[in-house]
């Protein structure tokens, strides 16, 4: 399975950006998706996750409101949207992907991509 995330960015405080990772070699329907975070000098972060069929998902407090996780299961590929972005919210954003739960730890995923910088300024 091969994720690649992209549309991080800099941008102030208040912007938006959505980030999107594109994922291939497994049934995308089948894929719990994950996003998660790490900013430097500290550990990574959950962000939000989504279930295969899109149906339900989590969001981690620090996001809900400003945050949406949405996929599209026709293109294989999972968004995040960013609204109302913060300086805090600065750091590299992770994709990931599981077939057996869209969990809120980094070690139930199986696949990760590469990671997309966002960097907001106040």
């Amino acid at each position: 399975v091969q994720l690649q995330a992209s549309g991080g960015g800099l941008v102030q405080a208040g912007d938006s950006l959505r980030l999107s990772c594109a994922v291939s070699g497994r049934t995308f329907s089948r894929l719990a998706m994950g996003w998660f975070r790490q900013a430097p000098g500290k550990e990574r972060e959950f962000v939000a996750a989504m279930s295969g069929s899109g149906s339900e998902y989590r969001m981690t407090d620090s996001v809900k409101g400003r945050f949406t996780i949405s996929r599209d299961n026709a293109k294989n590929t999972v968004y995040l949207q960013m609204n109302s972005l913060k300086p805090e919210d600065t750091a590299v954003y992770y994709c990931a992907a599981d077939p057996r739960f869209f969990g809120v730890l980094g070690n139930e995923y199986n696949y990760w991509g590469q990671g997309t910088q966002v960097t907001v300024s106040s």
